[in-house]
């Protein structure tokens, strides 16, 4: 395993919804997260909270935009915390209008769940502006 770097890792990126695209993102992501010495279960959280998210943005942010709309990606990587941001183009949304997905009354609505995973795998999640931008944090030592 890499020593843990004491600097940051800071990236911004344009992306399109293309698997080529979403998996260069991902990839460097990791790539970083494995420099800073996250541990697997660590990487496999925020691999997933991440895809949740640009499906989100691409699915329901951009439902009605041109198939080529690109979302923003940005992350800064440090030992200790990851902060990434996923902004689109679209109207954006209020969180707190999706139903629960786990209620029994909700079981068979497709929505809800991508959310909730990221929820359940990140230290934090907030929607800033008119609800396109998500902030997720992770940090490694946090306890749940």
């Amino acid at each position: 395993m890499p020593t843990p770097s004491r600097q940051s890792d800071a990236t911004v990126l344009t992306i399109t919804n293309s698997r080529e695209d979403i998996d260069r993102a991902e990839s460097g992501l990791l790539d970083a997260l494995t420099r800073h010495g996250y541990p697997e279960a660590a990487r496999f959280a925020v691999r997933l909270a991440l895809e949740e998210c640009l499906v989100n943005a691409f699915r329901h942010g951009h439902k009605g935009l041109p198939p080529t709309t690109p979302v923003k990606f940005s992350y800064q990587v440090a030992p200790d915390t990851l902060i990434m941001e996923i902004e689109d183009q679209g109207p954006g949304f209020n969180p707190e209008q999706v139903k629960d997905p786990t209620l029994d009354e909700n079981l068979e609505l497709p929505s809800g769940r991508g959310l909730l995973l990221m929820r359940a795998y990140m230290t934090s999640i907030e929607y800033l502006g008119r609800g396109n931008r998500v902030r997720m944090v992770y940090s490694p030592k946090a306890v749940k």
